[in-house]
């Protein structure tokens, strides 16, 4: 019986993992599931295991020799789908048995254009909820238009709110993990890739209910992203230049831009303090130096920094979209390995 999804596995902010994610898809996914890697640049003994696990179990694997934004990775791997459906999933999350299938029932029950998993964080895997579904809209004030999003749910345990989700119509869904129609492409041409960091998750769930297309959660589909504490050294270029100050800020403007939202609104600044803090995570040492003058003002004091330090490591200038960067963003050439 042929599969009725694709599932595309893209990296989102470190490599570190991607070996026991990679493991969890494999052992809780049919065998018969067309797959998809996208290996944007990973260390080399990262890429020789994918290399060969990818070779193993007939898993297409394309590698480019440089980092990838995520929409620009989930469009290669949207390219190579031929399936009715492509499940999106990160290289940091661990799933669960029947995850995908109850993702596509799901789809076929209701008519739903994405549907996403119970979102769940950290480890134990499955215990603290990240997302169960969420906000997503916009709102006028003083002929202004604002925007206004919210994570349903978001460090609740798991236990006990389970028993009480059902599948619903939602909002927002993120990219951890997410079944699409593989006709949003014809529909809406690639995913945006002007979002390079933040927000592209907001602009898809958008367009699909700006258009009427169903937005569902199914918690009978249960996955875990797993933060990126502590980071490894290979993983720090990468980190750092997927949540760079440069990226950030031409994200959140294009998505100022695109869907006509006040300069001035605080959820922009609140998203980019968000991403700003999310780097800064890595940063135990600045932490521990500055820990005398307070909890509160250190991590001012180390975000100031780490603002600086972005800006002069990756110029705005030299991030924006299809121009070539230093730091080797725009990828030069593909290997596609389907074994």
């Amino acid at each position: 019986m042929d599969s009725l999804a694709t599932v595309a596995i893209v990296p989102r902010e470190r490599f570190s993992f991607s070996e026991r994610s990679l493991e969890s898809v494999l052992q809780h996914t049919p065998n018969a599931t067309p797959i998809v890697y996208i290996d944007g640049n990973s260390p080399t003994h990262v890429q020789q295991y994918l290399e060969n696990r990818c070779a193993d179990r007939h898993i297409g694997l394309v590698r480019e020799d440089n980092f990838l934004s995520p929409n620009v990775a989930r469009n290669k791997a949207a390219a190579l789908a031929r399936t009715k459906y492509l499940a999106f999933i990160d290289n940091d999350v661990l799933v669960t048995p029947d995850w995908l299938e109850k993702l596509v029932h799901c789809a076929e029950s209701t008519g739903a254009w994405a549907v996403g998993p119970l979102y769940c964080q950290g480890e134990p895997a499955g215990a603290q909820i990240h997302m169960a579904g969420g906000k997503a809209h916009f709102y006028q004030h003083e002929g202004r238009r604002y925007f206004r999003e919210s994570h349903t749910l978001c460090g609740k345990s798991t236990v006990d709110v389970l028993p009480s989700l059902q599948q619903s119509q939602v909002e927002l869904l993120e990219f951890h993990t997410m079944l699409v129609r593989t006709d949003i492409f014809e529909r809406f041409g690639k995913l945006d890739e002007e979002f390079l960091s933040v927000h592209e998750h907001v602009d898809l769930c958008l367009s699909l209910r700006t258009a009427g297309l169903g937005v569902y959660m199914e918690p009978a589909s249960v996955v875990t992203y797993v933060g990126p504490q502590p980071l490894e050294e290979d993983d720090m270029s990468y980190f750092k230049l997927r949540w760079c100050d440069a990226w950030n800020r031409l994200s959140m403007n294009r998505f100022r831009e695109k869907w006509g939202v006040c300069p001035t609104d605080p959820g922009i600044e609140h998203v980019l303090t968000w991403a700003t803090n999310h780097r800064c995570k890595v940063q135990t040492t600045w932490h521990s130096l500055l820990r005398p003058l307070g909890r509160a003002r250190a991590r001012r004091v180390v975000a100031a920094c780490e603002v600086f330090q972005s800006r002069r490591q990756f110029a705005l200038a030299e991030c924006l979209p299809g121009k070539p960067f230093s730091g080797q963003v725009q990828p030069q050439h593909s290997k596609l390995r389907a074994a």
